[in-house]
């Protein structure tokens, strides 16, 4: 579209709105029907450590979305010369999983907890035997089941549990309910229903320490829809909410919200069966659709589903570009103290750049990039750490290798068993995720990891918020398509791709790091066991 054919688009509300609250980014992007991202808006933040607990306020939830809207809108009027009254179609997503449970008169009864908190091995242990299939320790149910172990005070309040993107979509629509993929991180989805397992709820309910309190389990999860159905509208506390100088209108569709996964799937083109996805950021996780059952009950393997509604297996990870990200901050305040004003893309490119330079195995050097706890290494909290031999080869290029090897690692050991022991290999993994901001350093590293052909779309920049923008689109044009077809046909006819092959040298140096990496996890151990955590200030 040109710009008098956007202008015209904006003022018929022919727009589609994608906000997607991620780890470290809150970003809202506005697409017109041919899914061109028009206008975005981010806001920056950062989970917080409190009482032993990973989470973010929900008044900073809300200011990130209203600050992202908001530049947004600035971006619209700077451009277009409209100020934006009426969007077609909205939907939101966030990072998938984690716990936000509501009394009847609807206060959040806890902080949130994230994802990213190891809190809940006991419940997490006890589901999956009861179920027979995985419950790791970051879904919604094991952080209600922990929270009933505990015997703590809020369970017998408990009103409605549900995700952050089900809360922010509460919020704007007045609608309790889920996308089908971010539900199956609250509770197991029976696929030839499309909802939570009706067994597994009753095997659930059935428990003594669950029997005592006044609220069933059916009860209190939100509703589940696939992608594609209507989950109401934008209500006029919702409009006021998402932009506080009055200007949108009610009455905005609002799509199913969905799970950061999701919206990787999507903005990946990967929901058909036997296709797959790798997302890369604060946690990394890989995604294959699968075709059949696994064969084995695996606790670092998850089954979550597609936005509409088939199983995948999926391999998340808790750390990956974090630790990264604190050492580039640093050579970027050494650079500061030279008198170098360095931006941010110049730096990440310039170290990045560096470990092309480097040995296959990194010189020896290891990293554990464990700002928190990782499930896939059984480690309960993180602590950042970096060895090396005095024989190691120690220099810039092996150094910033090692910090992208890291990155991969816990991903590679988790593939290694749906590899190895499932026999389920794609052909090639499309991957996504600001890591490959700078052309083919992270790229190669993955596939050379995986020893699988990595693929990067043109739009792989966009991310979830365009992804999340994509299936607000498809809700609004109903579901005379698959969503496979539809992605298909209608988004990614024309798709750039660039694929890279795993280089030999590379995979056996990674191989090599790999078994370093596997070798020292006992320090990693024993440094959490040893050093104790510091509240952040």
């Amino acid at each position: 579209m040109n710009l008098v054919e956007t202008s015209q688009a904006i003022d018929a509300g022919e727009v589609s709105l994608g906000i997607e609250l991620g780890s470290t980014t809150i970003k809202a992007v506005l697409v017109t029907d041919d899914f061109n991202v028009i206008a975005s808006g981010s806001y920056v933040w950062e989970n917080q450590f409190k009482d032993g607990v990973w989470t973010y306020s929900i008044e900073q939830v809300w200011a990130g979305i209203q600050a992202s809207y908001a530049q947004l809108a600035v971006e619209v009027q700077s451009k277009y010369h409209k100020a934006i009254t009426n969007i077609g179609s909205i939907g939101v997503s966030a990072m998938m999983h984690g716990y936000l449970a509501f009394s009847k008169d609807n206060q959040l009864l806890v902080p949130f907890r994230t994802w990213r908190n190891n809190i809940t091995e006991q419940a997490s242990d006890k589901l999956t035997d009861l179920f027979d299939f995985n419950i790791p320790q970051r879904y919604t149910i094991a952080h209600l089941y922990q929270a009933i172990l505990n015997n703590e005070e809020h369970v017998s309040q408990i009103d409605f549990v549900t995700t952050l993107a089900g809360y922010v979509h509460w919020q704007l629509s007045g609608e309790k309910v889920l996308g089908v993929g971010d539900a199956s991180g609250v509770f197991p989805i029976e696929e030839q229903t499309g909802t939570y397992d009706e067994n597994r709820l009753n095997i659930f309910s059935r428990l003594d320490e669950v029997k005592k309190y006044p609220w069933n389990i059916k009860d209190i999860l939100p509703g589940v829809l696939p992608a594609g159905k209507s989950a109401g509208s934008l209500t006029d506390a919702g409009a006021k909410l998402l932009d506080p100088a009055g200007n949108l209108q009610k009455g905005s569709l609002m799509a199913p919200p969905e799970g950061d996964a999701g919206t990787g799937m999507v903005g990946t083109n990967s929901v058909r069966k036997l296709t797959g996805n790798i997302s890369v950021g604060t946690s990394a996780f890989s995604m294959v659709v699968l075709d059949k059952p696994l064969k084995a009950v695996h606790r670092d393997i998850d089954i979550v589903t597609t936005p509409d509604g088939s199983p995948v297996a999926m391999v998340h990870v808790n750390n990956c570009s974090s630790d990264i990200n604190a050492w580039v901050s640093l050579f970027g305040q050494f650079a500061a103290r030279l008198g170098l004003d360095l931006k941010a893309d110049r730096l990440y490119e310039t170290l990045f750049l560096e470990a092309t330079r480097s040995d296959p195995d990194a010189g020896g050097l290891v990293n554990y990039s464990y700002l928190s706890g990782e499930n896939i290494t059984k480690m309960d909290a993180g602590r950042p750490l970096f060895v090396r031999t005095p024989n190691s080869n120690f220099n810039l290029p092996n150094f910033m290798a090692t910090q992208l090897y890291a990155a991969f690692a816990p991903l590679k050991i988790g593939m290694d068993i749906l590899t190895n022991e499932e026999h389920i290999t794609p052909d090639v993994l499309i991957a996504q995720g600001g890591l490959f901001r700078t052309q083919v350093v992270g790229q190669q590293v993955l596939a050379n990891a995986l020893n699988t052909p990595i693929t990067l779309m043109s739009n792989a920049g966009e991310g979830g918020p365009w992804g999340m923008a994509v299936l607000a689109n498809y809700a609004k044009r109903g579901n005379d398509k698959s969503l496979a077809d539809f992605l298909d046909e209608d988004v990614f006819s024309n798709p750039e791709t660039m694929t890279l092959s795993p280089e030999p040298e590379g995979v056996k140096g990674y191989q090599k790091f790999i078994e370093n990496y596997e070798a020292g996890l006992p320090i990693e151990s024993k440094a959490i066991e040893t050093i104790e955590e510091r509240e952040k200030k």
